[in-house]
């Protein structure tokens, strides 16, 4: 979807990258080597985006280290389109909507990050029943067309992992208390 508007590969790549989860801190030659593209190719893209007011930059060392400029009035929109680019709405919709209660859903791994791995990894807080939830998943990849990996944790479950859920990259992508896309 996002490919028919954007034509450069790396610039949506960045995109998906910074704004799904706008805590990333990233260097040029690091952001090379993950799309395996030439550091002048990512160079151009990030001077671009960073030019339009879309990434912040910040030298540490030598180096410039960039990350999503949350204070951008266009930060919500991309970030929301960035969710949809990757299917995490249809998902969130299929996965949550008929399930019971669920108080919160989360994505983890390489595409909280905004690595396009082709899998995702779905976390969903709550009492769900683990059949029906697993006949949605089935549903849903056949629906974005990529795997997902579901784990289904119970309030205090969740409450003894937190802090690592902390420490890896953590997108949430529907709250009880809020609806889709409003923390993260």
């Amino acid at each position: 979807m996002i490919e028919s508007l954007i034509t450069s590969k790396t610039r949506t790549r960045l995109l998906l990258k910074f704004f799904l989860n706008p805590d990333t801190r990233a260097h040029l030659r690091g952001l090379a080597d993950e799309f395996g593209e030439s550091t002048n190719a990512v160079r151009v893209e990030l001077n671009r985006l960073s030019e339009a007011g879309l990434l912040s930059v910040a030298p540490e060392g030598r180096t410039k280290v960039y990350r999503a400029n949350e204070s951008h009035p266009l930060f919500p929109e991309i970030r929301s389109i960035a969710a949809k680019t990757l299917g995490l709405d249809r998902v969130v919709e299929q996965v949550v909507r008929r399930l019971g209660n669920v108080e919160l859903a989360f994505v983890t791994g390489d595409y909280a990050k905004g690595v396009d791995s082709g899998l995702i990894d779905l976390v969903l807080v709550g009492q769900v029943d683990q059949a029906y939830f697993h006949d949605l998943v089935a549903k849903a990849e056949a629906l974005v067309g990529r795997k997902i990996r579901g784990l289904v944790l119970s309030r205090v479950e969740f409450g003894t992992l937190k802090e690592r859920f902390k420490e890896d990259a953590a997108l949430v992508v529907w709250s009880a208390d809020g609806g889709p896309f409003t923390a993260g």
